[in-house]
């Protein structure tokens, strides 16, 4: 995805601002809400109580931009900061439901934790999210997955709000899910999904998901502060083959640097600016189009203010 770059809002339009029953904060920064742990502050966070005060908000926050900011794993926040509103979902997104043979869960509620209740009540089929980091919303937005299994191939449905503040049930079919991606009506915003699950064996479901764990410990920097896979594969290839024959293992800019135990993920190995972050992040990328030809797209998001030094101007 692209990077996304918004309009300032006028301190003016402050006023404009819907009257909701959640709780604004202005000037926070979100480095602390993000895993990378580095950017400016957001003008305006908005925490809302509930569906029906979200409802509210998105139909009266008229020409405010706004973005929907999950557990942070897989977003860079530039160092100018966001000027808009960060909607961040909180306790009243993250309830679990059990149902039959389905599983209710709250956008705001983090993969491992479903991942975890599901294996409580020996409920088969979610283990992979156990290594997924984020929340469920990001988690369908993105078709996020790992070990050849996909959000897409256990959902039942997602429910959204629209940017008219209207709710609506969608089924998969709906969402047009390819390679890491959902097409969501623009500007929704997810507030919760249904899971297929299966009864299992709880021991049996607990030792496979300790098998992912082991995978993604001896294979990912799972102690450093990064932002989860970096670039999207290409197809037919593997982001990280095209960035080590590239010669970017353990690349760095400033405090930021390519990992040397797996190329695809950024680190800030202590210190680095969101701007030293993206422009390795474009640096390698031209690298790999300068030897292979190959075009990365990023996996993580980028919002805000900021500017990049590096960038591809040739695509063949």
């Amino acid at each position: 995805m692209e990077a996304v770059n918004f309009l300032k809002i006028a301190k003016t339009d402050y006023e404009s601002l819907p009257n909701v029953r959640g709780r604004y904060s202005f000037g926070i920064p979100l480095a602390s809400l993000t895993w990378f742990q580095v950017g400016g502050p957001a003008e305006v966070i908005y925490k809302p109580e509930d569906t029906a005060d979200l409802q509210h908000f998105l139909k009266n926050c008229k020409k405010i931009p706004y973005f929907i900011l999950g557990a942070g794993s897989n977003t860079l926040v530039r160092d100018g900061g966001y000027d808009g509103v960060v909607i961040k979902l909180g306790r009243g997104f993250s309830k679990m439901i059990i149902q039959n043979d389905e599983l209710i869960v709250g956008a705001a509620a983090l993969d491992r934790t479903v991942s975890m209740f599901a294996m409580q009540h020996s409920f088969s089929g979610l283990e992979f999210l156990v290594t997924i980091p984020g929340s469920i919303g990001g988690a369908v937005a993105m078709n996020a997955g790992c070990y050849g299994i996909e959000i897409k191939d256990i959902l039942n449905w997602v429910e959204i709000i629209d940017d008219q503040g209207k709710l609506q049930r969608l089924q998969p079919s709906e969402l047009n899910f390819s390679y890491r991606k959902a097409v969501l009506p623009k500007s929704c915003v997810i507030v919760c999904a249904n899971f297929k699950v299966k009864l299992g064996d709880a021991v049996a479901i607990q030792q496979k998901m300790q098998g992912y764990l082991n995978l993604r410990e001896e294979s990912q920097p799972t102690k450093g502060r990064t932002g989860g896979s970096t670039f999207k594969n290409p197809d037919n290839n593997k982001a990280w083959e095209l960035i080590d024959q590239a010669q970017c293992r353990g690349l760095t800019i400033g405090g930021a640097q390519i990992s040397e135990k797996h190329c695809n993920f950024m680190l800030n190995t202590g210190g680095a600016s969101a701007l030293e972050l993206e422009n390795l992040g474009e640096a390698v990328r031209q690298k790999v189009l300068d030897f292979s030809g190959q075009y990365l797209e990023w996996e993580i998001i980028r919002i805000g203010i900021g500017s990049v030094q590096r960038t591809i101007t040739t695509i063949t």
